[in-house]
């Protein structure tokens, strides 16, 4: 069992047909893998919150929160990390996203998931995906 537990916000935002995913930096955890938009809970956040923030700061954009879609508990070594995916839809065009805090972002069919290479926890909920 991990010593720490991180709460962890993605968004799933699709579009016609279409997934959004970022890349991480080389620089970050995990560095270059691919995941749905999102990022760590701090103290004190609600999970909205803290999504609505991290979507802002990686990508520049709003959006609008809906139910969550799915839940995953990933133990990597010294830490778990418990993921929760919410629906989610951008307040902005795709021509007004920006590679902020990530290296890059794409918009992918979920049959095309296999090509990018994502952290084990994320990987655990594509199969969450039409």
């Amino acid at each position: 069992m991990a010593d720490k537990s991180i709460r962890v916000v993605a968004a799933v935002i699709q579009r016609e047909g279409k997934y959004l995913i970022t890349q991480r930096r080389a620089s970050a955890s995990l560095p270059l893998f691919w995941e749905f938009p999102g990022g760590k809970v701090e103290s004190g956040e609600t999970d909205r919150d803290a999504l609505k923030r991290e979507v802002l700061e990686r990508i520049g954009a709003s959006v609008e929160i809906g139910s969550p879609a799915a839940f995953r508990r990933h133990e990597y070594e010294g830490y778990s990390v418990e993921l929760v995916l919410y629906e989610a839809e951008l307040a902005c065009t795709d021509e007004e996203l920006e590679a902020l805090k990530v290296k890059d972002y794409r918009w992918v069919e979920a049959h095309e998931m296999g090509e990018y290479p994502f952290p084990p926890a994320d990987a655990k909920t594509i199969d969450t995906l039409d």
